[in-house]
């Protein structure tokens, strides 16, 4: 989304798969990143799994985990100008990773990204249905209901994508049973009691204990 409202040129790299058991591998593996970023300056570069990639390193550890984090900080800061060339990363344990690639002029500004809201997951609702036409809804069927509803606490974007998608196939079971019973076909449509019997099968990725630890640690970032 960022590099798309500011018309940048946009580079992913998932954590772990800069990562390689030979020796000079994944230091390479991250100077080649940091040298396609500046060929197509201005660019964003966004790391995800970001904690697989720079752990914290330790007194005792000397393994290629830490000559990665060393190259990292060598890339972010070192002699070579890393103008218009931006990073980005995310990870859902901030608190194991190095404290020298937070540190200013690096991944200097930390956001918490929180459970979405009511208002929030109506807006996921309508984007994974298509604004309710894909898959078709019935005419009892209230997205906005569902989304405010206390079955939806601590659900994430994944787990109503996941509540869709069982709703879906109560809906494709019924059909079937129909079908196999009258010989005939009929438009499938989800309907309420579909969405009831999805809400008892797809319970929150995220418990409350989680959301607390969360929102602890959010507190501790935001010193």
């Amino acid at each position: 989304a960022v590099a798309n409202e500011s018309g940048l040129n946009f580079i992913s790299v998932k954590g772990p798969e800069l990562l390689n058991m030979y020796v000079g591998e994944s230091e390479r593996a991250v100077r080649q990143v940091f040298q396609r970023a500046r060929n197509s300056a201005p660019c964003v570069i966004f790391f995800d799994e970001v904690d697989a990639l720079c752990p914290r390193r330790s007194d005792r550890e000397s393994g290629a985990s830490v000559r990665v984090v060393n190259q990292l900080l060598t890339e972010m800061d070192g002699l070579e100008n890393r103008q218009q060339v931006f990073i980005m990363a995310a990870t859902n344990r901030p608190d194991i990773i190095d404290p020298a690639i937070l540190r200013p002029g690096r991944l200097d500004k930390t956001l918490y990204v929180g459970l979405p809201p009511p208002e929030d997951r109506l807006a996921i609702l309508k984007t994974i249905t298509k604004d309710g036409t894909r898959p078709p809804l019935d005419i009892d069927v209230s997205l906005e209901e569902i989304a405010h509803s206390q079955h939806c606490d601590c659900y994430t974007g994944a787990d109503l994508s996941a509540l869709v998608r069982e709703a879906s196939i109560c809906a494709l079971r019924q059909e079937l049973a129909v079908q196999n019973a009258q010989s005939k076909k009929g438009e499938i449509k989800i309907s309420r009691k579909h969405f009831e019997e999805a809400f008892r099968k797809v319970k929150p990725s995220v418990s409350k204990k989680d959301q607390i630890m969360y929102e602890e640690l959010h507190q501790s970032l935001c010193r």
